[in-house]
């Protein structure tokens, strides 16, 4: 099959890139130029006519109640998964009309450096594999992200104590995927997700959180409350958000947390309810200690993602400013 055209590179009037992608990708190969080309996506494997090969990579089990990941989608989010390592990548498909972007031209770098095919589709079969609605011309298959043991995101590593989230039911994919990139940048360590009753990784979750999924330690656990008793155990303390709470957040990160029994700076987990109904009666019980957002306009409540947003940023400031006071007086 002859291969599809070379998108052309910026202010080029020519059909090659010109990006120079290192050899050694085995799903490509190469032109006379020397340089290697991507290929086109034979037509087997999924019994759909012209559907990739994917032959040499387990099928993506969509009923799993696992941490998933196994397809990612989004430039930023195929960016992340290669550049991040952790888990193998089967291959990177890529619609045949994307124009030249420093970005695509990373993807492709680091895909070959990964030893992952890339392969070119028309449009509309990538948008036929995608799984949500703007998968922005990349899709990836990759190996599920792997399960953390829940105690070892409660263990103090390299003399950072842990700083962790927890999702009491959170089920809206949207929610979560924007919750995970929030977390990744404020600091947070490890996440824990139930077993049921809760969105997982799925391909939306990956490209709204733009690659966080690669960074992030994860754990599944059968259920919340029993989590949070282990974590207690484990000398976390665990922070429950609900808006009906009379510990205002912003006190307890203001220096106040001592009062309540909880040190900001020590192992932590912050508890984040579903959409709507917060956190389960069981788990508000569980928590150490719950704590509320003060507002001050008329609306009921903030959105969860929101939430989740603020108080993440505003736990990771406190931490820093006790762990600055406890530095500047050793």
């Amino acid at each position: 099959m002859t291969p599809p055209a070379r998108r052309p590179a910026k202010g080029s009037g020519s059909g090659s890139s010109g990006r120079g992608r290192p050899a050694g990708n085995p799903g490509t190969r190469r032109t006379g130029g020397g340089r290697p080309d991507r290929r086109e996506a034979p037509t087997a494997g999924r019994g759909r006519p012209g559907a990739p090969d994917t032959r040499g990579r387990p099928p993506a089990d969509r009923g799993r109640q696992g941490l998933g990941g196994d397809q990612v989608e989004g430039r930023r989010a195929v960016r992340e998964l290669l550049a991040a390592g952790r888990r193998p990548v089967h291959d990177v498909w890529m619609a045949d009309d994307l124009e030249p972007s420093p970005l695509l031209d990373e993807i492709e770098r680091l895909a070959a450096k990964r030893h992952a095919r890339v392969l070119i589709v028309p449009r509309r079969r990538l948008e036929a594999e995608a799984r949500t609605d703007a998968p922005q011309g990349v899709v990836a298959h990759a190996g599920a992200l792997v399960e953390r043991e829940l105690d070892d995101l409660c263990t103090t590593r390299h003399g950072v104590a842990p700083l962790l989230v927890v999702f009491d039911g959170v089920t809206d994919p949207h929610n979560l995927g924007s919750l995970l990139r929030t977390a990744e940048c404020a600091g947070v360590t490890g996440i824990v997700v139930p077993r049921h009753r809760s969105a997982h990784v799925s391909p939306t979750v990956t490209k709204v959180a733009a690659g966080a999924v690669e960074h992030l330690a994860m754990a599944v656990v059968p259920g919340v409350p029993n989590a949070l008793q282990r974590m207690t155990q484990a000398g976390v303390t665990t922070v429950g958000l609900d808006a009906s709470a009379d510990v205002s957040l912003f006190d307890l990160a203001a220096g106040h947390g001592a009062a309540a029994g909880v040190d900001l700076a020590g192992p932590l987990a912050l508890v984040i309810g579903a959409e709507g109904k917060g956190l389960a009666l069981l788990t508000r019980k569980r928590c150490t200690v719950l704590v509320s957002i003060p507002q001050h306009g008329t609306i009921e409540s903030l959105n969860v993602a929101a939430a989740g947003a603020v108080a993440f940023f505003e736990v990771a400031r406190a931490r820093a400013e006790v762990a600055a006071a406890r530095s500047s007086h050793e």
